[in-house]
């Protein structure tokens, strides 16, 4: 399909999604909230769904549904089989899975493109149960936040609690429906690898340029500024341009890629960025554009990454609108309120008792976190009286799950597998908690924990 065709073919869902997104932007939601608690938890919603549009959408996520649609175009199904399959090497398969997160520290949203993309490649079931939650879960940055301003022990326990969920989940998932696995695996065509377009080092270092990106794009500021974490915030966008350069080096040299058009697009994101310093998001949205203009029209492969791209844009999209209204709704945004007060969810996950912690697992995994944004909400929530083991509990469920999140994963996996993999989530973190609790009441280092 060349690049005409396709376009007339999709442009209406294209300015759809646009037009939400402009929409959700600049949401005049300041000139008409309201005071009382229904129409709080209205403005709350569309708050959060413009926050979303504003920090997430073009810096987190379209640069992950460009990588899910490299994985699908430019990774064979024989190497995904390979290495993560139901019949790779379980510690290699794991092993990749369960330190993913500390390349990528994207969101439980962000993630999620990812996930489909090698899942549907042909990926195991444990395998990319075991990517889907260490993606967002294990964060350097955020364990060593956790561990600054919530304490070490909390830090060490939220680091080991995230690599263990990461891969016991993805096991006992994998155990679970091992029967459907089979037969998806017996019914599934594996095509030969016929060898790679290109050497396999090219292919490396092209999806490190994407992955790179993401990762600099959205690196978060620390609480201190100091340090190489704060040095590498104050230069993030310098990398991510030298990132950006490479991308087109790339695109031209590997790719085979209009060398015009490439030129063309990089000159206009330098131009951007000489006229909007100050505003980063104009230039970095000006060469998504671009980028979408040059594979779009592409007569070779980038054609098809661009629309596998797209594909995963149409269907993810919605369902991640859909789920931020109603987490808006439900919970507001980070320090704000929305239908449920925040002194209930205080006065619930007080003390170390089952009850609190299985409380602050399941509302941490209904909740949307950004990336780190759960420390200073879990501080606050320990001034208001959250105990400890409460405190762990909402650290591992609530990154790596969400309402939006659950609503993309049901539409990759089926409502009973979703199902089953939130509760795993909820109930080893409500475990965890309890036992980090018991541990901090009886004084014991955290040294002396299982595992």
């Amino acid at each position: 399909m060349d690049g005409n065709s396709f376009w007339r073919n999709e442009w209406k869902p294209l300015a759809l999604i646009v037009g939400v997104f402009i929409a959700c932007f600049y949401l005049p939601v300041e000139a008409l909230q309201g005071w009382d608690r229904l129409h709080n938890a209205f403005w709350e919603a569309l708050y959060l769904v413009r926050w979303y549009a504003e920090e997430h959408v073009l810096l987190c996520l379209i640069p992950a549904f460009f990588i899910a649609g490299a994985i699908a175009v430019f990774v064979s199904q024989a190497a995904v089989m390979k290495y993560l399959g139901p019949t790779a090497h379980k510690g290699m398969a794991y092993g990749v899975a369960s330190v993913s997160g500390t390349i990528l520290a994207v969101c439980s949203c962000t993630v999620l493109p990812l996930f489909a993309g090698i899942y549907r490649m042909g990926a195991g079931l444990g395998p990319a149960i075991a990517f889907l939650y260490s993606g967002p879960a294990i964060n350097v940055l955020a364990i060593i936040l956790t561990a600054r301003i919530l304490g070490p022990e909390l830090g060490i326990a939220r680091g080991i609690g995230a690599v263990v969920f990461s891969v016991v989940i993805g096991l006992m998932m994998a155990f679970l429906y091992r029967k459907e696995e089979l037969e998806k695996l017996n019914s599934k065509i594996v095509m030969p690898d016929e060898g790679p377009s290109r050497p396999l080092w090219q292919n490396a270092l092209f999806f490190g340029v994407l992955v790179a990106i993401l990762v600099f794009a959205n690196w978060a500021k620390p609480a201190v500024e100091e340090g190489a974490w704060h040095a590498i915030y104050a230069a993030k966008w310098w990398i991510t341009g030298a990132l950006g350069i490479a991308l087109a080096a790339i695109l031209i040299g590997w790719m085979k890629m209009s060398h015009t058009r490439v030129l063309l697009v990089a000159a206009a994101g330098v131009a951007a960025a000489v006229v909007f310093g100050e505003q980063p998001l104009v230039p970095f949205a000006l060469l998504i554009i671009g980028l979408s203009w040059i594979t779009s029209t592409d007569k070779g492969e980038g054609a098809g990454w661009f629309a596998s791209s797209w594909d995963y844009a149409k269907k993810i999209l919605p369902l991640l609108l859909v789920g931020v209204l109603i987490a808006g709704a439900l919970l507001g945004r980070p320090g704000e309120e929305g239908l449920i007060p925040s002194e209930w969810v205080a006065w619930a996950v007080g003390g170390n008792s089952l009850a609190a912690n299985f409380f602050a697992a399941f509302a941490g995994a209904f909740m949307y976190f950004a990336t780190l944004t759960e420390v200073p909400i879990v501080q606050g929530l320990i001034g208001n009286g959250m105990g400890e083991g409460p405190a762990l509990a909402l650290l591992l469920a609530g990154p790596a799950l969400s309402l939006p999140n659950m609503l993309v994963i049901r539409s990759v996996l089926g409502t009973k597998k979703t199902l089953t993999f939130v509760a795993m989530v909820v109930v080893m973190a409500t475990i965890s908690g309890m036992l980090f609790g018991m541990w901090v009441e009886r004084g014991l280092p955290v040294s002396s924990l299982p595992g």
